[in-house]
């Protein structure tokens, strides 16, 4: 019996033993020519690679599990612009000129996934992603001990194609921090794209960053070329806590 497992091992392939099995199954119910044949595992292991690939950059970039685009309900929301998200999402052109997106609403109406798929988006098209909250950004920073230790740092921040951060409004932020992300708004501005994620209006910042004199000239910069997306709804989660709150009907009693 062959045994597929050291086939594909000996020949460094990708695809698993079971789906080797299948496509040769597969190929002998249909007669596939010899050619045909090998034809047929090399997409296999193309697109098994691809995705090997996407998987690992998408674990690189942080993105975390993301819901289904296709069940993220848009009609739940009194007002959003879907045009506008599904044109960022799939043309991407915001990224290639360096423009941000603000992504705004309150707690658990969608924020974060909607984020998610266009760093997910961009991953697919080859893109260099980081995503990550706004709160872990500045503390990985806050955290280095040297000057040239917090500039090596900065660069992770600076270089990625798509900077998403998460989060933003949910933990104050003292004047340091907003100097830290004054230099990543400043240096990705009009050449790198950043997505933020927040529950208040830009006026409402300064009850994040208290005392930070640089948020005027912060909000300048990322405001400048950004697509704003506002989120009208109530929270998913609490419509789904009434649901379970929410007692059952008694089933009704058979009739004889």
């Amino acid at each position: 019996m062959t045994d597929l497992a050291a086939i594909t091992d000996r020949l460094g392939l990708r695809l698993s033993p079971d789906a080797l099995s299948a496509l040769l199954t597969h190929a002998t119910k249909t007669k596939l020519s010899p050619l045909q044949i090998v034809e047929a595992i090399a997409d296999a292991e193309r697109r098994e690679r691809e995705a090997r690939n996407l998987a690992r950059r998408q674990k690189n970039a942080t993105v975390g599990s993301v819901k289904a685009l296709d069940r993220f309900d848009w009609n739940h929301p009194r007002g959003i612009d879907r045009d506008l998200y599904e044109q960022l999402h799939g043309s991407l052109d915001f990224v290639r000129r360096g423009e941000n997106v603000l992504l705004r609403g309150q707690a658990g109406v969608g924020k974060t996934t909607l984020a998610q798929h266009l760093a997910l988006r961009a991953l697919e098209q080859g893109m260099t992603v980081l995503f990550a909250t706004l709160s872990s950004v500045l503390a990985d920073l806050m955290r280095q001990e040297s000057i040239p230790a917090t500039e090596r740092r900065m660069r992770r921040y600076v270089n990625a194609d798509l900077l998403v951060l998460d989060e933003l409004g949910y933990v104050p932020c003292d004047a340091r921090s907003a100097d830290l992300l004054f230099h990543i708004v400043s240096r990705r501005h009009e050449k790198r794209s950043i997505v933020v994620t927040t529950n208040l209006a830009y006026k409402q910042w300064t009850t994040v960053f208290r005392d930070a004199t640089c948020l005027g000239a912060l909000i300048d910069r990322f405001a400048q070329h950004c697509h704003r997306l506002d989120i009208d709804a109530d929270s998913w989660r609490n419509t789904d806590a009434e649901k379970l709150a929410r007692p059952k009907k008694p089933a009704p009693r058979a009739t004889r």
